[in-house]
């Protein structure tokens, strides 16, 4: 199942940048979207910024079939792998997400540059469910909380932006 998304910030790709890999802002998205526990992690590899994030949420928004797959709780780790920047501030990444014992995955290309109201960041991912006869099901499932969580995330950089 495609989920694609573009948001824009009122802000440099720079600033935009300088605040999505922030550790504290990281954190702060997590909080956001109710995770019970977390941790975020930034770290430069070569010219590259790798951003995870892990966090424990409920599981109650879930249909029953799917909660029964997974528990009272979800496991969701995700890494973005961000390029180095381009003269113009844009950069491009990789996004994965996966959620621990379940056979669901999103993988995606990730895009900031200038545009709108300063700049957007644009998420083409693919979210997919590798279990016979009932994945389409779950991906369906899955999807809204997922883009619920891109919303709160995109709101959160707002908020730090607008500090």
């Amino acid at each position: 199942m495609k989920i694609a998304k573009s948001i824009e910030y009122a802000a440099t790709p720079e600033e935009v940048f300088a605040v999505l890999s922030d550790v504290k802002f990281q954190e702060a998205k997590c909080a956001a979207t109710a995770a019970i526990k977390h941790s975020a992690n930034v770290e430069t590899v070569g010219d590259h910024t790798v951003i995870t994030t892990s966090r424990i949420l409920p599981s109650d928004g879930l249909p029953d079939f799917a909660k029964s797959m997974v528990g009272e709780t979800l496991k969701v780790t995700e890494t973005q792998d961000w390029g180095p920047a381009s003269a113009d501030g844009s950069r491009r990444g990789t996004v994965e997400m996966a959620v621990a014992g379940a056979p669901i995955a999103l993988n995606g290309t990730l895009g900031l540059a200038p545009g709108g109201p300063g700049t957007i960041e644009k998420l083409d991912a693919e979210l997919k469910a590798r279990i016979p006869l009932v994945g389409g099901k779950i991906e369906k499932a899955a999807a809204p909380p997922i883009e619920e969580a891109i919303d709160i995330e995109a709101r959160t950089a707002q908020e730090w932006l607008a500090r």
